[in-house]
Order: structure tokens, then C-alpha cells, then sequence
């Protein structure tokens, strides 16, 4: 074979190939569903492939270390899978990925998009970007803290912490919460009604609880597990400007710019 053959081969892709490598790829995303590991038998009747080409791309990823088998003879991801994605996750913070969304919002809207994580009774802003226009910008910074009960993504993060009204009482442990506003809920009953509220709409509400004429809707950000939020993403608006309701009717519209984060 002269080196035109090679050359004219290595530009031509091979169709075979890449429909083995679809299905490859196709088995390594159905088993990060099986926790516990999945048989053969399953794992082929979801993917609809035939046995012995789920069994093939199973021995190749077995071979990358990718899957393994367990003694029970039942599937799952490879310790060298998860090595990998959790040493490119450690390199990779959550802000990093959200960027681009905030970025999106902030433009969809003319507001202020902000990631913010739970730490204890407050939130702390991990990134933030301002509208590209406007006269009016808001005072957040990176890095900076409220108190969570006050916010709508600190009360989205809390509705998953704490699902009881006696979970709320405890997290208060008998402090007297900050006010803010004259609109802060701070007793345990109000904070509870408004974790429960959140956990049904699956997002939560800031209507001028930290600051007089803004208001805030949250969304969670699942970045790392799709049970718990990593954090929450957040539209902050003057509320003369963007009124409230506004933000709750494009609610699945932020959803839909948070692509897999949500």
C-alpha cells in the first residue's frame, strides 16, 4: 500500500466504525443509570441491540476500564470512569460551567444573573453578570453573602434540606433571622410555607425580601448529581423594570437555557 492509498483511507471515515463507536457510547450512558450494576439481558432489551454486540461494546469498555463486572455477574461503571470524571470535575468548577448561561440571561432579560451556593444559614455568590446595558446595577458581588432565608436561591436550596416545619425550627435553633425588608419572612411558619411552595413549583421567589425594588427567581443547578442541587441560578430584576410575575411566566425558558445543569 503506497502512502496516497493511506492518506485517501485515513480522510474517508469508516461507517462501521462509528456506528460500533455510537454503540459503545450508547451502553456506557445506560449504565451510569444502574447504580447497583444491570445484566446483560436488561441492559440489551433497553438499548435494543442485539446480545453479542452489547456484550462486544461491553469487553471494550471493560478493556479502557470504563465497566466492570461484579461478582454477581451484573454490570456497572469502572473505577477508572469515575476517576476521570471526578478528577476533570475537581478541575472544573461549577462556575466555569455556568458561565455561559448567566451570560444568557442576563442578556434574555436586561437583569442580573447570579450562581449561588448554600453555605450554612447564608448563600454565597460563586459568579455573577450584570445586563449589558442599563444605568441600574446591582450591588452583589462575587464572593459576597445574605442571609439565605431572605433570598430566592437560598430558599430553593433550603427546600431541600429542610422538608419538615420541624427541620425549619431546627435550622432557626431559637436565632432571631435578619430582616432586611419589611417583606423578609423570618418566623418558622413563613419560612416553611415558602420551602413548600418552592418544592412544588420547583423554583423560588425573592419579592423584594433582600432589598427594596429588587425582586428574584431561582432555579436549582444540578452540576454534579441530578438528586441534589449544586447550586442555584437566579435572575435578580429591578422590580419596576421586571416585574415578578414576568420572571415566574419564563420560568421555562431560564430552565431551558440551563440545558443539562437542570
Amino acid at each position: 500500500m503506497n502512502d496516497t492509498q493511506m492518506i485517501g483511507e485515513a480522510k474517508a471515515p469508516d461507517e462501521s466504525k462509528l456506528v460500533g463507536a455510537d454503540r459503545v457510547l450508547a451502553v456506557l450512558k445506560e449504565l451510569a443509570k444502574y447504580a447497583d450494576g444491570v445484566e446483560l439481558d436488561e441492559l440489551t432489551r433497553v438499548i435494543g441491540s442485539p446480545k453479542p454486540t452489547v456484550h462486544r461494546a461491553l469487553g471494550a469498555l471493560r478493556r479502557a476500564g470504563l465497566a466492570e463486572q461484579d461478582p454477581r455477574g451484573r454490570y456497572l461503571l469502572g473505577d477508572e470512569f469515575l476517576r476521570m470524571a471526578f478528577a476533570h470535575h475537581e478541575e472544573r468548577p461549577d462556575h466555569v460551567r455556568v458561565q455561559p448561561v448567566l451570560e444568557a440571561l442576563a442578556e434574555r432579560f436586561g437583569e442580573t444573573a447570579h450562581y449561588a451556593v448554600l453555605d450554612g444559614t447564608e448563600v454565597v455568590y460563586r459568579a455573577k453578570v450584570d445586563p449589558p446595558s442599563g444605568a441600574v446595577r446591582l450591588t452583589s458581588t462575587v464572593g459576597g453573602r445574605n442571609p439565605a432565608h431572605a433570598t430566592a436561591v437560598g430558599k430553593l436550596l433550603l427546600s431541600y434540606e429542610l422538608d419538615t416545619r420541624e427541620a425549619v425550627e431546627a435550622w432557626l435553633d431559637d436565632r432571631v433571622p435578619a430582616r432586611p425588608t419589611a417583606r423578609t419572612r423570618c418566623t418558622a411558619a413563613e419560612l416553611h410555607a415558602e420551602l413548600v411552595l418552592a418544592r412544588e413549583r420547583g423554583y423560588a421567589e425573592d419579592d423584594q425580601e433582600c432589598e427594596v425594588g429588587v425582586n428574584c427567581l431561582a432555579v436549582p443547578v444540578r452540576a454534579t448529581a441530578p438528586s441534589m442541587p449544586s447550586g442555584a441560578v437566579s435572575v435578580s430584576a429591578l422590580a419596576y423594570r421586571t416585574p415578578l410575575p414576568v420572571l415566574a411566566d419564563a420560568v421555562g425558558e431560564i430552565r431551558r437555557l440551563l440545558g443539562p445543569l437542570a
